[in-house]
């Protein structure tokens, strides 16, 4: 999906779950820990400040043949609407949520993306619609949210990709 030229990434799931609970798992940092993330990653640490204008904080820690490797992502939220809507900029950063300057940053790849979450409660659980706003599908930022969704899916009760 393109959104004015930028590249969208966009994930449905359905989750075996009331619409409450998936809303928590976005919402509150500790929820978030258990799921967020491709497989083989952990988030030792996560600040959720769920408002507008509310920020974020997260750290992904992976195993690499390196040895394990940190990367930070935060932002902010710029629309919560408590259970169906969350929006929040995403941007890689230093554990203070200061921004990776641009040049940093692999070659075009953003240097703020945006994350759409909508919920809507349906007959057996929540319908989850991811929109990755600078994240194309294909790329591995979309296999690593198709894996977290997974993730989500299982650890609320169910799964169900489509």
């Amino acid at each position: 999906m393109s959104d004015g030229g930028v590249e969208s990434l966009v994930i449905e799931r359905t989750v075996d779950a009331p619409i409450d609970l998936v809303w928590a798992m976005w919402t509150d940092a500790g929820h978030f820990r258990e799921w967020y993330g491709p497989d083989g990653a952990r988030i030792p640490e996560a600040t959720i400040d769920a408002r507008a204008g509310g920020r974020r904080l997260v750290c992904m820690e992976m195993d690499t043949p390196g040895g394990p490797m940190r990367m930070w992502f935060g932002g902010e939220h710029l629309e919560v609407s408590p259970p169906n809507r969350l929006v929040y900029t995403e941007a890689a950063c230093d554990e203070h949520g200061v921004p990776t300057p641009a040049a940093d940053l692999p070659p075009g790849h953003p240097a703020v993306t945006e994350v759409h979450v909508d919920l809507a409660a349906i007959e057996g659980g929540t319908r989850v619609v991811l929109t990755h706003v600078g994240i194309p599908s294909g790329s591995p930022g979309a296999a690593g949210w198709s894996m977290a969704l997974d993730k989500l899916a299982a650890r609320a009760g169910g799964s169900g990709a489509t």
